[in-house]
């Protein structure tokens, strides 16, 4: 059977790997709420994907998480305030681990790139969102294609079962 990556990786999947990516590293009363697809501003950090799917995981946060998350992944007080490094070490790792995850729902040899901070590449059409709120602040993780590859084109052939 042919599959897209529509079918393989769904807003339920990315949403359920994300709660057990923030159980493991942020902590495990930690929950991830889905409220929508609305990409908030903020800080981006994502990592690539190569295979026989090309493309991005992408993590944005809020400004007001990007502290409050670097602090549960520390495990900082709540009067101790993460650096700038902290802050970009904890979304780099984090972005690297979810695309870890959904690198390995992919059939096929592929691999990451290295995970980087800062202005993300460009959502393309077909790129699927999932918003989340984690202790009130607004979440978004984007599955995205690269350029010139269909999301909705067949990509792979795979044995689906039911």
């Amino acid at each position: 059977m042919t599959a897209t990556i529509a079918a393989l990786i769904t807003p339920e999947t990315v949403t359920e790997v994300a709660g057990e990516v923030w159980s493991a590293m942020v902590g495990t009363d930690e929950v991830l709420v889905p409220v929508g697809a609305e990409v908030p501003a903020g800080l981006s950090a994502w990592v690539t994907v190569t295979g026989p799917w090309n493309g991005a995981v992408v993590l944005t946060c809020s400004v007001s998480a990007t502290e409050d998350l670097a602090r549960a992944v520390l495990q900082l007080g709540p009067d101790e305030t993460p650096d700038d490094g902290d802050v970009d070490d904890v979304l780099r790792e984090l972005a690297n681990i979810l695309g870890g995850n959904v690198k390995s729902l992919l059939p096929g040899p592929s691999s990451l790139g290295l995970p980087e901070t800062g202005t993300p590449p460009a959502a393309r059409p077909g790129s699927s969102t999932v918003a989340v709120s984690w202790r009130g602040h607004p979440l978004a993780i984007t599955i995205q294609g690269a350029p010139g590859q269909n999301q909705q084109a067949p990509v792979f052939t795979t044995e689906v079962t039911q």
